[in-house]
């Protein structure tokens, strides 16, 4: 049987050194001399890093296509609030981050999970008769996407699998496959507003399935479940004993003839993990402020759960703490108006971009209600001379210099998706593009068939 010698040496002015030195069948060797090893380099990339797939990269990536050098190029791609600075945060919102700053109590390092003034502050502002929330139920992240990460973390294993909407946000498929985790894929429906085709969920659901997600207001949508339609969702949630992820990060970011309802409000026994964040409806996407909710009132997930999310928090330290320390007057001092005046820019830019492209023979949009997105349908068959939304959106940038992201990034081919928080000169200039590219390549019938047969 092998052994190890462990000798100290020093000498002199030198400290200790530990020498340790195989033992086998009574002779001593030193580590560099063992026999039959040949020291040789061996760095390979993670399991997990292979198996780190993001659709909309591999898919935006592989478009090779240059705009048109006549035409600047007006993308409509990135679900970015600040790009083109016409939706700029409040000033209360930018006072409190220096008012923390220049406090200087804010520099070193919190709690994994948060400051805990900083996690009441977030249950205060959230919490309602319907679901209510003590600093306990407050997970603070580093923005909403690592809420996502640690949710499905601590409620799913390699092997289980996932349910998420189709079409849907990249990153649940992104950070599950990472995982290990199975993504089964459920169908929204665009002749329903993209509610959820209920018959189709509850028929994925099997003994390994960890977690439905929600995403509402949704991405890449637009769309805004209504109250009955929560409590359907809820309703197969409940039967099936499965507990729900809700992506809620549009959380109130509805248009007026629409009202927003948290899941968690409606429901009775569903355990729900809500991850929401600043990012978004107070457009500083950039400060990565996010947190989980932890709703529970039956005590299904315990404190397994908790436990599970604290241990996971703690592989990095927490979110910024600048942002956190100024987290309680943003929520509280940001004055309605804002919030307001950020919708009624969305709304107006959303109903140009319907209109107009309503108009468009071959193009469908469909109406939004919330959120900063509208999908629009490409007839296909009207359009032979592409094969797929990808080859239909790659022509649109190099001939009329507008990028709009291809639906098959959200797994719903033959639509794209446009982004409506860009000014309203460059939605109507990017409509009135699309308009002439369609009308330039747009074949009825017998000209779709004609061409065709062509081929």
């Amino acid at each position: 049987m092998d052994s190890y010698l462990i000798q100290v040496n020093g000498r002199g002015d030198h400290a200790p050194v530990l020498d340790v030195h195989l033992k086998n069948a009574g002779n001593t060797v030193s580590p560099g001399k063992v026999k039959g090893r040949k020291p040789r380099w061996a760095v390979r990339a993670s399991e997990m890093s292979k198996k780190t797939f993001n659709p909309v990269r591999a898919i935006v990536d592989s478009m090779k296509v240059e705009p048109n050098p006549k035409k600047a190029m007006i993308s409509l791609s990135l679900g970015d609030p600040t790009v083109f600075g016409n939706l700029p945060t409040n000033d209360e919102v930018t006072r409190a981050v220096k008012e923390v700053l220049d406090s200087g109590q804010y520099n070193g390092y919190a709690p994994s999970v948060g400051y805990q003034s900083c996690r009441e502050a977030v249950a205060a502002y959230y919490s309602c008769p319907e679901a209510p929330l003590k600093a306990q139920d407050v997970i603070l992240t580093s923005g909403c996407s690592q809420a996502i990460e640690l949710a499905l973390a601590v409620l799913a294993n390699p092997g289980q699998n996932i349910l998420v909407p189709r079409p849907g946000f990249s990153l649940y498929k992104t950070l599950a496959l990472s995982m290990g985790i199975e993504v089964k894929l459920y169908n929204l429906l665009p002749e329903k507003a993209w509610e959820i085709d209920l018959e189709h969920l509850e028929s994925l659901v099997d003994e390994k399935t960890a977690c439905l997600i929600v995403n509402n207001p949704s991405n890449p949508c637009g769309s805004v479940f209504s109250k009955s339609h929560l409590q359907e969702i809820l309703a197969v949630a409940s039967r099936q004993c499965v507990p729900i992820l809700a992506d809620e990060i549009y959380g109130d970011m509805v248009f007026a003839d629409c009202k927003y309802e948290p899941i968690a409000t409606l429901s009775t026994n569903v355990p729900i993990l809500s991850c929401g964040g600043l990012a978004k409806r107070w457009l500083v996407p950039g400060w990565r402020m996010g947190w989980i909710l932890i709703h529970d009132r039956r005590d299904i997930f315990g404190n397994e759960i908790r436990d599970g999310l604290l241990r996971l928090s703690q592989r990095i330290l927490g979110p910024c703490t600048i942002v956190q320390g100024a987290l309680e007057r943003i929520l509280h001092r940001t004055p309605p108006e804002f919030y307001h005046n950020t919708l009624s820019i969305l709304k107006s830019n959303a109903d140009l971009c319907y209109a107009a492209l309503s108009a468009i023979p071959g193009l469908h949009p469909v109406k939004p209600a919330g959120a900063m997105y509208l999908m629009v349908e490409i007839e296909m068959e009207h359009f032979p001379e592409f094969e797929n939304d990808v080859e239909f959106t790659e022509r649109l940038i190099s001939e009329q210099s507008v990028f709009c992201l291809p639906a098959s990034c959200f797994e719903y081919p033959n639509f794209f998706r446009v982004v409506i928080t860009v000014p309203e000169e460059m939605i109507l200039e990017a409509c009135s593009r699309i308009q002439e590219f369609c009308e330039m390549h747009y074949q009825g019938a017998e000209g779709a068939q004609d061409l065709e047969c062509d081929k």
